[in-house]
């Protein structure tokens, strides 16, 4: 099965994020409409060879057995929302998610017109948010996003499903997050790289013996009963305006899990109280689950 190509793409200048609701009594006409898309994400990137535009879509847990009844994804759960004390993550479901990224913001407009377009009458947009690349692919806490990304081959090896029916596609999940830049930057340098665990400008992580067990890279970085780590694929990338900013967090992987066991090490307080500092300068506002099929399943509406 061939995997949508924005699954494992490789970082872009731009990206434009939208969620649909699928309107009631739509989901033949929607499950037709996403059968063209993977011809749509082909014609922009052979039309703007340049642009290195690439695209992908995914469905939503609580929309998936309306438009694909026969099978369903073994792993595909609702988001698993975090609550403790003032730290929250919550669950808002969407139905529908489209990532397009490129190095031509004029191609993503034009491939977030031709969405429109498809879905005119069928679907109602929910959320929209243009991402970019800042400085060498920086969050806007000023620390590079993404440094534990898999590389290489290794980047499908993560994100994708191997085999079975869903073979080529990826457990998805996205998270909008606004971050507090006045709290974050009354912290010293150094009390910065202490959240993160790795030095801001060198971009180099701390020797494990001395990170913090607040660290967000001690507490990111994973490992399951096998000693193996537990890896995902980010496509994050930062929004922002001149008042508020912050991060599209976006996880991909071939199994859920490894995000939901994630997303707890953050949230949730460990026996002795640890958690991740770097949630006490951003909140997450929204949190789905999504499953992006392969273009063969798009194609053939599941069949």
């Amino acid at each position: 099965m061939t995997a949508q190509a924005g699954v494992c793409a490789e970082p872009n200048l731009h990206a434009y994020y939208l969620m649909f609701d699928i309107l009631p009594g739509c989901q033949p006409a929607v499950r037709a409409a996403l059968a063209e898309v993977p011809a749509l994400w082909r014609e922009l990137a052979q039309g703007y060879p340049d642009a290195h535009f690439s695209g992908l879509v995914a469905v939503g847990d609580r929309a998936w057995d309306g438009l694909y009844p026969r099978a369903r994804p073994s792993e595909l759960a609702p988001f698993p929302a975090q609550q403790e004390g003032k730290r929250v993550a919550p669950e808002t479901p969407f139905d529908l998610f489209f990532q397009s990224r490129a190095d031509r913001l004029d191609v993503l407009h034009i491939a977030v017109q031709r969405l429109m377009a498809l879905l005119a009458d069928k679907a109602e947009l929910k959320y929209e948010r243009q991402g970019f690349r800042y400085l060498d692919s920086r969050d806007f806490t000023g620390f590079v996003d993404g440094t534990e990304n898999p590389q290489g081959e290794h980047r499908a090896e993560v994100a994708l499903v191997a085999e079975g029916p869903f073979a080529g596609g990826s457990y998805v999940h996205v998270q909008h997050y606004r971050h507090n830049m006045a709290k974050w930057q009354r912290l010293s340098v150094q009390s910065q790289e202490d959240v993160y665990g790795r030095t801001k400008v060198e971009n180099i992580e701390y020797d494990s013996d001395k990170k913090p067990l607040t660290a967000h890279t001690k507490r990111t970085s994973l490992k399951d009963g096998a000693g193996n780590s537990m890896e995902i694929l980010r496509q994050s990338m930062p929004w922002g305006s001149a008042a508020e900013q912050g991060l599209v967090f976006i996880s991909c992987c071939n199994t859920p899990l490894h995000f939901t066991r994630m997303l707890d090490s953050m949230f949730q307080a460990d026996g002795a109280g640890h958690f991740d500092h770097l949630m006490l300068f951003t909140q997450a506002e929204t949190g789905s689950a999504f499953f992006a099929p392969s273009q063969e399943w798009l194609e053939r509406q599941g069949e």
